[in-house]
C-alpha cells in the first residue's frame, strides 16, 4: 500500500498526477497551448487572466478545454482599494521621452486597467478550472464560498506566516509560498514589502509549523534540485514561473526570452517602475532611469500609462524598455517545450541522488 504524504495529498486535492504547478504569469505568458501542455505532462498548469475582460477569460478557458482533459488554475489578483490620487503629468512628462525615441505618439493619461473583479469571478465560475488561485490579497468571503460550492479548490499566496494564518482563517485548502526570489509582482498584502521579503528556503517550513494546509512552494526553483529541497522542509507541492517563460509556447515577446537566456545570478531587481507594485525581473535601462521615483503612479495606473511603450518595445525586439518578469534563478531556464520541461521536472524530483 503506498504511503500517504502531503505531496501525495495535494496531488490527489488538485487532481493531478504530480503537484508541481506551472505558474500564472500575467502579461500574456500564459498562452492556453503552455497551461494545456504543462497539465498534458501530468503537473497543473495555470492561466492568468487578471487583466483579461470577462469574455477574454471566457474564450481563454474554452481554449485549454479544447487542449486538455486534465485539470488546470485560474489566477485572479484579489480586489485591491482604488488607487490614491495622484496627478499623471509629471509621469506623463518622463513617458514622453521615451514615447519620441521610439517613434510613438504622446503618452495619455491612463485608465484603471482592470475590468470589474465580479464580472471576471463570473467568468472564472464557468471556467471549467479545478483550481482558483489568487494573490494581492483575500478575496470577499461570498466570492471564495461561491467558488468553492462549485467545486474549486482554493489557493491563495502569502509572503509571511502572518498572511498565510490570514489565508488559512478564510478558508482556502492551500497556501502558496512566494519567497523573495520569485520573479513577477510580490504578492504581499499584510505589511510593507520590505519586511516580507523571506527566502522560499527559510518561508517553507515557518508556514508549514504555523499552519495546518499544504504549503506550496514558489520562489526560485528552476529544476529538480529545488523541488526536491523544498520538499525536504515540508512543501505540499511547488510551483515554478520563470523556468516556463522561455518555453516556445510562452507567449512573452522574443526579445524577453532572449533577455532570460543571457540572464545572470545577479540580473533581477525588484521595482515599481513598470506597474506602480514592487515586482521582480531583470534590470534594464527603465528600471534603471526611474529607480524609485515619486512620479512612478500607483497600481494599476502605472501598468496602464506603461502599456505603450511596453508593447512597443516588444514589438521591435528592444528589452530597454520591457518589464522582463524574472526569478532570481533565470539564469538556470532550459527553453524546452513545455511538456519536456514538465516531464524532465518530474523525473529529476524524483531522483533520489
Amino acid at each position: 500500500m503506498t504511503r500517504s504524504t502531503p505531496w501525495s495529498r495535494l496531488a490527489a486535492l488538485l487532481g493531478v498526477e504530480h503537484p508541481i504547478i506551472q505558474a500564472p504569469m500575467s502579461g500574456g505568458a500564459t498562452t492556453p497551448e503552455l497551461v494545456a501542455a504543462a497539465s498534458n505532462a501530468g503537473g497543473l498548469g495555470s492561466s492568468a487572466v487578471a487583466y483579461l475582460k470577462p469574455e477574454d477569460i471566457v474564450k481563454h478557458s474554452r481554449r485549454v478545454r479544447e487542449l486538455t482533459d486534465r485539470p488546470f488554475a485560474i489566477n485572479l489578483f484579489a480586489p485591491l482599494p482604488p488607487p490614491a490620487e495622484a496627478a499623471p503629468d509629471r509621469m506623463l512628462a518622463v513617458l514622453a521621452g521615451y514615447h519620441a525615441q521610439l517613434g510613438l505618439a504622446p503618452p495619455q493619461p491612463p485608465a484603471y486597467p482592470l475590468p470589474p473583479f465580479e464580472e471576471q469571478v463570473d467568468a472564472v465560475a464557468e471556467s471549467g478550472a479545478r483550481v482558483f488561485s489568487f494573490t494581492f490579497g483575500v478575496p470577499p468571503a461570498g466570492v471564495l464560498a461561491r467558488l468553492k460550492a462549485r467545486g474549486m479548490v482554493l489557493a491563495g499566496t502569502a509572503t509571511t506566516v502572518r498572511e498565510a494564518k490570514l489565508l488559512e482563517a478564510a478558508g482556502v485548502d492551500a497556501i502558496i509560498a512566494q519567497g523573495s526570489e520569485a520573479g513577477g509582482h510580490r504578492g504581499t498584502f499584510a505589511g510593507p514589502v520590505e519586511k516580507a521579503l523571506v527566502g522560499t528556503m527559510a518561508l517553507v517550513p515557518q508556514m508549514v509549523d504555523a499552519v495546518g494546509l499544504p504549503v506550496i512552494a514558489s520562489g526560485g526553483l528552476m529544476d529538480g534540485r529545488g523541488i526536491r529541497a523544498a520538499r525536504v522542509l515540508g512543501a505540499a507541492g511547488v510551483q515554478l514561473g520563470t523556468a516556463f517563460l522561455t518555453c516556445p509556447e510562452s507567449g512573452i515577446a522574443p526579445a524577453y526570452k532572449a533577455a532570460l537566456r543571457e540572464a545572470k545570478d545577479d540580473a533581477t531587481v525588484v521595482t515599481r517602475a513598470f506597474t506602480g507594485r514592487p515586482a521582480r525581473g531583470l534590470a534594464n535601462d527603465f528600471i534603471e532611469a526611474l529607480g524609485d521615483s515619486p512620479d512612478i503612479l500607483p497600481f494599476p495606473l502605472q501598468h496602464a500609462a506603461t502599456v505603450p511603450l511596453r508593447a512597443a518595445s516588444a514589438a521591435r525586439g528592444d528589452s530597454r524598455f520591457i518589464a522582463l518578469w524574472a526569478g532570481q534563478a533565470a539564469a538556470l531556464s532550459r527553453g524546452l517545450p513545455a511538456a519536456e520541461l514538465m516531464r524532465a521536472l518530474i523525473e529529476e524530483s524524483e531522483r533520489g541522488d
